[in-house]
């Protein structure tokens, strides 16, 4: 499989590495000193990408993606903190029919906590004496609070509790879900719900020891998501793999 891989950064460097391990080979890479060239569909075009990996900066990833769609190259972007562009590049993707693979976060253990922290909502919901709490520790360089993880943890619980009404940033003592966020050394990503009341709490926690199980989750959509149309996540890449199964 050909990749494009945009960003170069320590996951794009991880992902570089781990795509030559299964056996792929990285076409081009982007980075900031040739982004330029992303513009040029028919440069791009001419590279005969199979698929473009995205882990960039908020900033930049709507228009790197846009990019990919021009030059008719499905892409998987793992960048976050730009969601509040999403439906617009949903629309710009459906009217070029492009590809887009986009997750908050690519680790198979985040999308089980994930269906764990729905069945705690499910279960929650009727004790309203718990307070519910999200923190999230992410490591000096991550420039976006709260990250896309914690978003969608809290849209999963309010989704179960829809009693919360809404999710905000760091201030407990508001109505609603209070979402927490730590920038503490080189921590990969620690996501953590507690409900608590007066007199005891419970919690619900992921730990990443690395940023291995990223990189592993995002060459595996990479892989799942070549030559493919339309709008995807990790749910589709997970279901799809259960059907497998059986």
């Amino acid at each position: 499989m050909k990749i494009l891989l945009i960003g170069y950064g320590k996951m794009g460097k991880l992902i570089h590495d781990q795509a030559i391990a299964n056996g792929h080979q990285v076409v081009k890479i982007i980075d900031v000193d040739n982004e330029s060239e992303l513009y040029d569909p028919q440069r791009m075009g001419a590279l005969q990408a199979h698929v473009a990996i995205e882990f960039t900066q908020p900033d930049g990833a709507v228009k790197h993606l846009k990019a990919c769609m021009d030059a008719a190259i499905p892409v998987v972007c793992g960048t976050t903190g730009w969601t509040q562009h999403l439906e617009d590049l949903k629309a710009y993707c459906r009217q070029k029919q492009g590809g887009l693979f986009y997750a908050s976060n690519f680790s198979i253990g985040v999308h089980l906590f994930w269906k764990l922290t729905a069945e705690l909502g499910r279960m929650m919901a009727g004790f309203p004496d718990y307070k519910p709490l999200i923190e999230e520790w992410h490591h000096i360089h991550k420039l976006d609070a709260p990250s896309g993880t914690a978003i969608t943890t809290a849209e999963k619980l309010i989704g179960e509790m829809p009693g919360l009404g809404h999710w905000h940033q760091e201030q407990t003592d508001l109505p609603g879900l209070a979402i927490k966020s730590y920038r503490e050394g080189e921590i990969p990503g620690t996501h953590r719900i507690t409900f608590k009341s007066g007199i005891d709490q419970i919690s619900l926690e992921h730990q990443a020891f690395s940023r291995q199980g990223f990189v592993q989750g995002a060459v595996l959509a990479a892989e799942w998501m070549a030559n493919r149309k339309g709008i995807y996540g990790m749910d589709d890449l997970l279901a799809e793999a259960d059907s497998s199964k059986g």
